[in-house]
């Protein structure tokens, strides 16, 4: 039964009992936030000389992979990426540890999202009716596997791409190359946390077709735009090689494929929704 609008007045939080009811949230949210930062200021040795040096290194697993996939394929070592470690400079002052308070801040939002996410729909589902709260109750999962696997594809395949480029690039042979560590870390996080919020990417497309700004007939005709975007992108962070650049379009095109398919099924359900609304009992008049 529907809410009289002396029921739904009655209802109604007022904007201070709506703070009231989003402090616990808060207060939940930013105390897992800030314990995680805190393990991951201690845990600097394993996030900053393995996790965020790793990518660098030729012992890194996709350095690795590349190079002894390039002898087998080819019989050279023309897809071998960073064979050698980087020299790494500081040039401020409190550089290192500016760097080391970063680093744990973008950790420890990284490694919450799921929790934070979760604070996030607990907080709305009570204004949601009960079929919504139905058809939204895997939003958490949905989006925290999402940024996950995104942030590890930019982390394994992205950044060492971008690293091997961007670091043997040169504009001119006179200019030397001399690694700032604020840049090399920024980037790596940068690649990662960009990586996770692209592939968000199914469920925006899903969100904007529920609301009717986007179709699938839309995406399949910029399919075309879409490839080349992608190629060019590719091109840009991969070694002059097609194989390379492959490994980097084939993932990134199967999920605008994947946002069409999720746009098909949005439509075709929005139909039979909109269907099952105007259909009405016939009465015995008629």
């Amino acid at each position: 039964m529907s809410n009289t609008p002396e029921e739904s007045s009655e209802n109604e939080m007022t904007f201070f009992e709506h703070l009231d009811a989003l402090r616990p949230h808060l207060v939940r949210g930013f105390a897992s936030l800030f314990i995680i930062m805190i393990v991951a200021f201690i845990a600097k040795r394993f996030i900053i000389d393995i996790v965020l040096m790793g990518p660098q290194s030729p012992d890194f697993i996709t350095n690795r992979l590349l190079c002894e996939a390039s002898h087998s394929l080819f019989g050279d070592g023309r897809l071998c990426i960073n064979p050698i470690k980087l020299n790494m400079v500081n040039t401020a002052l409190g550089g290192q540890f500016n760097l080391h308070m970063q680093v744990s801040l973008v950790t420890g939002i990284a490694l919450a999202v799921p929790y934070l996410l979760w604070e996030i729909w607990q907080f709305i589902a009570p204004a949601l009716t009960s079929y919504e709260r139905h058809k939204s109750r895997m939003f958490v999962l949905y989006v925290s596997l999402c940024f996950f696997t995104g942030l590890l594809f930019g982390y394994f395949m992205i950044a060492p791409l971008s690293i091997n480029f961007l670091a043997n690039y040169q504009a001119s042979p006179d200019i030397i190359n001399m690694i700032d560590i604020k840049s090399y870390l920024t980037n790596i996080l940068s690649v990662s946390i960009g990586c996770a919020v692209i592939f968000q990417l199914p469920l925006l497309i899903y969100f904007l077709t529920r609301m009717g700004i986007v179709s699938a007939a839309f995406l399949r005709h910029y399919r075309r735009h879409a490839i080349v975007l992608l190629t060019i992108i590719s091109a840009i962070i991969t070694p002059p090689d097609l194989f390379s650049l492959v490994l980097v379009v084939l993932p990134l095109y199967a999920l605008y494929e994947l946002s069409i398919f999720l746009a098909v099924r949005v439509e075709h359900q929005k139909a039979k929704e909109e269907a099952e609304q105007g259909y009405t009992v016939p009465t015995e008049e008629e």
